[in-house]
């Protein structure tokens, strides 16, 4: 019985090593197979990396930030008892916003006020007869600055009373009102955000390579979302002395008129600035970009490197015959600039004259045989424009 089991045992065992063997066998060879088997040709269009004089404009995005903004807020806490503004309305510097319960604190101040004057008489008789030689001089100054003690203790009073009225710090617009009479506000408690809106700064942000060219006064232009017909102008006012050792970017702010209030604080805009002169730049279509996490790629097109001592490919029976080609991509990665209409500027990564694929990027990769179609090659302009229907 013993030795029945074990003859069972080695044919079961031979007969599924020989399967698992014959699967092993027949994976190694279809890999060597696919790993043999020569890329596709794949048909693109290519553009050559040209250099171009473009004039000296930058493009970036910026806030909108108020020249003055604040939420107005109480220094003291009491009881709301009158409010003096809607919420929206413009509002001039000094302007009664909200008055607080002040009765507690009006009677100390006429208190202390009563205080102040009788130390004042006691001054008064106190310096005759300092004058008359029948008051110390020691006696006379502890009089004098019992007077000014109280007249400091009215002039604090005097300042807690003016906490009660609360007044616009600048002028500009209210926001919405966030109390109500009755209610109780505590010190520091929010009444309403105050903007003033004209005119109106705009916050960005350059490459450090443009720090030596943009100067206070430098034209600036912007767009926002909202009003796409419209371009508001300005000038630099500022800029950091300080480049980001982050980004290696440093920060501009840029004043614009904005008498209708159409701009307003914290709004996104586009960012245009003239500069004097051109500059020479390399530039490629936007379409052969490749972005991943990576970074930014371009596949360029170069000729095969030919290995005489190779064996050719023979064809496949009854496959047709692959169009023949001494092209190849090989994938770069690149640094690209600002771009401007279809193209992009490429800073580093790439020469002029070299030819980039501009479209089925999808399907390349590094050493893939290429046909250039131009037939098909996208029309690029610097400044295009929508078509008309």
């Amino acid at each position: 019985m013993t030795k029945r089991m074990t003859i069972m045992l080695l044919l079961v065992a031979v007969v599924f090593g020989g399967v698992f063997g014959m699967k092993w066998f027949g994976n190694k060879m279809m890999n060597q197979y696919v790993d043999a088997m020569p890329l596709p040709t794949v048909t693109i269009t290519a553009a050559p990396v040209a250099k171009m004089q473009w004039d000296n404009q930058l493009e970036t995005i910026g806030s909108f930030v108020a020249v003055n903004g604040a939420d107005v807020t109480t220094e003291a806490g009491g009881i709301v008892t009158a409010i003096h503004f809607e919420s929206g309305q413009t509002v001039k510097k000094g302007a009664p916003l909200l008055t607080l319960d002040a009765d507690n604190e009006r009677a100390e101040l006429k208190r202390l006020q009563a205080q102040a004057n009788l130390a004042e008489l006691n001054r008064a008789r106190r310096e005759k007869l300092y004058k008359l030689e029948a008051l110390s001089k020691s006696d006379y100054d502890a009089v004098l600055s019992e007077l000014n003690a109280a007249r400091a203790a009215v002039e604090a009073q005097a300042a807690r009373v003016a906490q009660k009225e609360i007044r616009a710090p600048f002028s500009g617009e209210l926001g919405l009102r966030r109390v109500n009479v009755g209610q109780y506000l505590t010190a520091g408690a929010p009444i309403v955000s105050l903007q003033s809106l004209d005119p109106i700064d705009i916050d960005f942000a350059l490459p450090e390579q443009f720090l030596g060219a943009v100067v206070p006064g430098t034209p600036v232009k912007a767009r926002v979302e909202a009003l796409p017909d419209q371009e508001f102008t300005g000038s630099v006012i500022a800029l950091e002395p300080g480049v980001n050792a982050d980004t290696r970017n440093f920060q501009l702010r840029g004043r614009l008129p904005n008498p209708d209030r159409k701009l307003r604080a914290g709004q996104f805009a586009r960012v245009h600035l003239t500069l004097p002169g051109q500059r020479e730049v390399l530039v490629i279509p936007r379409t052969s970009i490749n972005y991943d996490s990576y970074g930014s790629s371009v596949f360029v097109v170069q000729k095969k490197e030919v290995d005489p001592n190779a064996p050719k490919p023979e064809p496949t029976p009854g496959a047709p015959a692959a169009p023949t080609t001494d092209l190849e991509t090989v994938q770069r990665f690149v640094k690209v600039g600002d771009a401007r209409g279809d193209y992009v500027t490429v800073i580093d990564g790439i020469r002029e004259g070299e030819m980039v694929a501009t479209s089925g990027l999808l399907k390349l990769r590094n050493q893939q045989p290429v046909l250039i179609n131009d037939e098909a090659l996208p029309d690029t302009r610097l400044n295009p424009t929508p078509a008309e229907g």
